[in-house]
């Protein structure tokens, strides 16, 4: 496929970029956009350098290489079993590398117990103690650290406004909210002011408006701070919309790392695009590779799909058109800008309502089924298409990728 666009990171505005360190340029109106991961001569914050971690025979991360750069809001994202929560507990200390090794701040960890590395953990149970108050919760590892009680007390201040909990100092951990409780275990990890914070699912037990809300004030946090945040999470709308780059793992190994956006609009493999998000798969052969664009045949009889080309296919291969359900146009009639042209007919099959949108499905006359996604701009009385009518779904060239793998 042609070179992607760039794409924006998240907090491209002047305000935030600002607060970032090693920004490059490239944003609207000559403002800085924090990808340092596109310059050469940033310096990461932590560097996995072909780490492999074997549990028995089984490999839970096979030979992995990563960079995370300082200020980064960092995701690894993917299903139970991938490795991502062994990855961040060998960075944390609590595993050792079978192979390989992990850097920290031009530092190699090795040996380095957990209590000496310059990270904090906070986990999806929190681990608050019940016989404390708030404060005391967030001091507990500044004490243990032998401050100053003036210096406690002035970080704990610090850490009651940041995370807007100033009147609920006093209060137990039964007596708060489980969103609350969510920001004294936040508190308490950023208290001793880590180079890096360490999030296993952090809002697992949240239920989802909160979550939504939540993961709005992790971003805000983390950008107030510039402390580096690595989450794990098999959420894939958290990773969206927390992250600055998204790393995707399958069976111990990294699969895409790129930014939210660039995952989404191009996925480099048919996981990715599965993984990530709705999509429909059509399977086909290339018929044609230009510069720009490809032609796939995908049923006998049907016109071919026009489609951004992709370098590592070419004329006869096997071939994968992915497009998103909300890239999709459905009507009643053939469009008429793209007669026969990334224009396929068929039968509605069955209908997804979810309030503000809606999830056609579609068989086609060949049998397979495709989905198309609808904003419910009316009431769903006055919806036009329903079950079993006849249907066109058409697309623009460049609206969907081409796949290889």
């Amino acid at each position: 496929m042609p070179e992607p666009p760039v794409i924006l990171a998240k907090g491209t505005g002047a305000a935030t970029a600002a607060g970032h360190a090693g920004t490059a340029s490239g944003g609207p109106g000559g403002a800085k956009v924090f990808a340092p991961w596109n310059d050469p001569d940033a310096k990461p914050l932590v560097e996995f350098r072909s780490v492999t971690k074997l549990f028995g025979e089984v490999a839970a991360v096979d030979d992995l290489s990563l960079k995370i750069y300082p200020r980064e809001f960092f995701a690894l994202l993917g299903p139970s079993g991938c490795g991502k929560t062994t990855l961040m507990r060998m960075l944390a200390g609590f595993e050792s590398p079978t192979h390989g090794e992990i850097w920290l701040d031009g530092k190699e960890l090795t040996g380095t117990p957990p209590n000496r590395r310059p990270v904090n953990m906070m986990f999806q149970a929190y681990a608050l103690f019940p016989h404390l108050s708030v404060a005391d919760n967030i001091a507990f590892g500044l004490r243990r650290d032998g401050l100053p009680k003036g210096e406690v007390a002035e970080r704990v201040e610090q850490m009651l406004a940041l995370v807007q909990l100033h009147g609920l100092a006093t209060r137990r951990p039964h007596q708060l909210s489980g969103g609350q409780r969510q920001r004294v275990a936040l508190a308490r990890s950023l208290a001793k002011r880590p180079k890096m914070l360490l999030l296993d699912e952090p809002l697992g037990a949240l239920d989802k408006k909160l979550r939504e809300q939540t993961q709005f004030e992790l971003v805000s946090i983390q950008e107030r701070l510039g402390t580096t945040f690595l989450i794990v999470t098999h959420d894939q709308d958290e990773a969206m919309t927390v992250a600055d780059r998204i790393a995707v793992m399958d069976q111990g190994r990294l699969v895409q790392v790129a930014p939210p956006a660039q995952i989404y609009e191009y996925p480099t493999s048919r996981y990715v695009a599965d993984f990530l998000g709705d999509v429909n798969l059509i399977e086909g052969r290339v018929a044609a590779m230009a510069a720009e664009n490809a032609r796939l045949t995908w049923c006998e009889g049907r016109p071919d799909f026009t489609c951004p080309a992709n370098p590592d296919l070419k004329p006869g291969d096997t071939a994968w058109f992915g497009i998103r359900p909300e890239k999709v146009a459905i009507d009643k009639d053939m469009p008429p800008d793209r007669p026969g042209q990334n224009a396929v007919e068929g039968t509605v099959w069955d209908i997804g309502y979810v309030g503000n949108l809606s999830t056609y499905h579609v068989k086609l006359d060949d049998g397979q089924m495709v989905r198309a996604q609808v904003a419910n701009r009316v009431h769903l009385a006055r919806r036009e298409i329903s079950w079993e009518d006849r249907v066109w779904l058409s697309w623009g060239k460049d609206d969907g990728v081409l796949l290889a793998r």
